[in-house]
Order: structure tokens, then sequence, then C-alpha cells
């Protein structure tokens, strides 16, 4: 199975590569491009981890002369990457701490008695550890997962024949909902500051933590009020009330103890990363650095031991995978293929109004997604070229720079393979494929109408636009 998906990949570039170059294009941004697509397509078959399959991109890039030695490494002493690197370790901090279960069981104590009050507890959770997780396959599988299957099992809800009691429900809630906190926050979801990244680099459009963070709050807390209701009315649980869930959620804070020294420090220095996040346009200092910071006064005050930033093997994949990733975009960007490429497809959304032109644009972003299994390879292959082609038709720049952002973590709704925790989700049994699929397009089409219908005005009304 493995040669297989090599052969997958090495025919993928082979396809590129064999084709002749394109006038406006030079011999080297082809043989880039060939490289960067193998690339992209390892990062969905997988023939070898994600970071495997990268290193071995960058290696080819160098040795065949498509990116000089001198920039080979260049994305890895990118701040931006680093950010994904340290949130990483603030999202093992809370698994470690157990600050993220704890913040779940007294949302789902306080407001449990009913399902649909079970359902936002756990989305408020979700929001609330958010901003500090930026893998969101962490955050819904390692915390909240676990959480929503033990309230199903004690209420008598399995997969199977008791699916539809209330587990189906709130497996279906939790994950549609996590696609919107991943949305709302610039360290939300991996993906997030590649994509800003990307911004700066083709567009020259800056994403500050602060504004990708205003500009997600209006319709992110509209998305996360609405979702519940819909799924709580297209697919209804035979449950309706939860006497019993406030005393488990309880019976679990009691077995946890009261909030030990290292959960206290944690939100602080939580709290302190997040208002100078939000602030940053204002003092200066790099997200990245106030990043580092944090972390740095967690090891201090041992929330964090040395072997943990050591063992987060989430982290230092994502640093090999994503600083080659920008080291390659970025120049295939410097070589004009970004341009190039933006300029084709621009052309067929040529003579519309840029509005029109824009949400075509976005709408086509969106559903390619339905033959994608990773947010990150889309974001990767796609967000640049999009956004440069929306620019071209005359699309305000930061509009949209973030309509592509957030629709890259929206699209996945779809299919119980477009992100991390999809499959964790729909593994668990409680959703049939078929019911799956129908309710993520019609939660694909909710989010449409909000981001775009409300969220659109909102940003003119910002000034973003």
């Amino acid at each position: 199975m493995r040669s297989y998906k090599g052969l997958i990949v090495v025919a993928v570039f082979l396809a590129i590569w064999l084709i002749p170059v394109p006038a406006g294009l030079t011999p080297q941004a082809w043989l880039l491009f060939a490289i960067f697509s193998a690339t992209i397509a390892g990062l969905i078959v997988r023939p070898i981890p994600m970071g495997a399959v990268v290193l071995v991109g960058i290696t080819v890039s160098a040795l065949s002369g498509a990116v000089p030695s001198s920039s080979a490494l260049k994305g890895f002493s990118n701040p931006t990457i680093w950010l994904i690197v340290v949130a990483f370790l603030f999202a093992r901090a809370f698994i470690i701490t157990g600050l993220g279960s704890r913040v779940a069981f007294l949302f789902i104590s306080v407001f449990g008695k009913h399902t649909l009050g079970l359902a936002y507890s756990l989305v408020l959770s979700d929001l609330v550890i958010a901003p500090a997780t930026p893998s969101n396959t962490a955050r819904a599988g390692g915390i909240l997962y676990p959480i929503c299957r033990s309230l199903a099992t004690s209420l008598g809800s399995e997969p199977g024949k008791t699916s539809r009691k209330i587990g189906a429900y709130l497996v279906k809630t939790v994950y549609q909902c996590d696609l919107v906190t991943a949305a709302m926050f610039m360290t939300a979801m991996a993906a997030n500051p590649l994509a800003a990244e990307f911004a700066s680099e083709v567009a020259g459009v800056e994403l500050t933590w602060g504004i990708w963070a205003l500009a997600g709050l209006l319709p992110g807390l509209i998305s996360l009020a609405v979702i519940p209701l819909v799924l709580y009315k297209l697919y209804p649980p035979e449950i309706r009330r939860t006497p019993e869930a406030p005393e488990w959620a309880r019976r679990m804070l009691e077995e946890m103890g009261p909030v030990r020294r290292e959960e206290r420090i944690l939100m602080l220095v939580f709290l302190g990363v997040l208002t100078a996040w939000a602030t940053s346009q204002f003092h200066g200092v790099h997200p990245t650095v106030i990043a580092f910071g944090g972390v740095s006064t967690l090891l201090i005050f041992g929330v964090l031991k040395w072997k943990d930033v050591l063992g987060e093997k989430g982290a230092w994949d994502a640093l090999i995978w994503f600083g080659g990733l920008v080291m390659m975009a970025g120049q295939l960007n410097e070589l004009g293929f970004i341009r190039w490429f933006a300029e084709n497809v621009s052309g067929y959304v040529s003579g519309m109004p840029w509005l029109v032109a824009l949400i075509v644009l976005l709408l086509v972003y969106f559903y390619s997604h339905y033959g994608l299994a990773s947010m990150t390879a889309h974001v990767t292959a796609m967000y640049p070229v999009f956004l440069v082609a929306a620019i071209a038709a005359g699309a305000p720049p930061l509009l949209s720079a973030l309509a592509f952002a957030y629709f890259s973590n929206l699209n996945a709704a779809m299919t119980h393979y477009g992100s991390g925790p999809a499959p964790i989700y729909f593994g668990s049994g409680y959703v049939e494929l078929s019911d799956w699929w129908k309710l993520g397009f019609i939660i694909s089409v909710v989010n449409l109408i909000i981001w775009i219908g409300i969220g659109f005005p909102y940003w003119k009304l910002l000034g973003l636009w």
C-alpha cells in the first residue's frame, strides 16, 4: 500500500514536469511547481508521515536547483511557524493540567439540564480553549470527544440502536461547531497562521491576531448559536431533558479535586497571552514573542516540564512540514508562479463585479474541499492562488484574505474525512454516513449564509474594506 501511494506522488510530479513549460513561466518555476504539487499529493495520500513527505520535498527542491540552497531552510526561521509550535505547547498544557476538561465540566454542571443546554456547554468549552489550542484535532478529539462520549454513554446512548437518543446529536454538533471556533482565532487551527503568512507574502496583507479575532467574532458567535438549533430541528435527539448531566459533571469535578496551582497559573498566563495578542498593534511585540513568553512562564513555574516540550511530537512535526511548505510557496511567489496562475484563474471571472467574482471564487474554494482530506493541504495548495485571483478581480485585499482564511476552516463541514477530528467523531459510530454528508452540506450552506450575508456587512462596518 505504501509503495502504491508513493507511485501516486511520483506520477503527479512526472505528469506536471513533463508538460512543456507554459508561456510566462521559467523552467525553474515549473519544476518547483511540479515538486510542490507532488508534495501536496504526498500530504493527501501519505505514503510516509507528513513531516517526512515535506522533508523529501525540500531535499529534492534543493538538489534539483528549483530552490537555491541558501533558501531551502528559509521557512524554519519564519516566526509564524514558531507561533504554531509554541501554541501546540499551550494545548499540551491544557491537556496535562486537566484545565480544558474542568472548563467543560463547569459549563455542563450549570447549563446541562436540557439537551440543547448540554450541547451549548460543550460548544462554549470549545470556544474558551480554542484561542490557545492550534490543533483542533487535539482540542476536539483529545479534550471534548472523551467528555462527549462519556456523556452519551451515561445517558444510555450507544452507537447503533440507541445512537439517536442523544449521542448522534452531540457528536454532530460538537464537530460542526469545532470548525467554527477553529475559524474564529488565528491560533485555533494549525493552518491559520500559514494562511496569514501567505496573505502577507503574496498579497502584502497583514492579518494580526486581533484583526482576525475581531472580524470573526460576530459571524462566529452567530454560527455557534445557530448550528446547535438547526441540528436540533433537523436531527433531533430523542432525549430532550438531561437532569442527570449536571450531577455527572459535578461528580467529575469532585474526582478532579480542587483547582490546582498549575491550573491557576495556566489560566493567568493564558489570559495574559490572549490580551497581549489582541493588543499587539498597540505595543508592537510580535505574537510569536508573546507566545514564547507565555510558554517560558509555564516552564519557570513548572506547569510544563522540559520533557513535555521535547515530547510534544505534534509541534516538532508541524515545524518540519509547515516550514517546508512556507518555503516552497514563498519561492513559487518569488518566481512569479502565483501571479501567473492567479491571472489565469481570474480570467474565468473577468468582467464580473468584484463582489460577484469574490463570492464565485469563495464558493469554488469552499466546495473543492470535497476532494481533500487535509485542511492544511487545502490552504497550502489553493489559498495563495485564490487570494491573488480575487484581488486581481478587484476585490479588497483584506476582505479577501479574511474570507478565504475563515472558509479554510468552515469548508471541512461536509465530509467524514475533511479534517483531523472528522474521522474521530464519525468513527464513533453514532452518525450514519448518509446523515453525516447530508447534514454537513446543510451546515455548510448555513455557514455560507452567515459568514457572507452577515460577515461581509460587519467587516464593512469595521472598516476592513
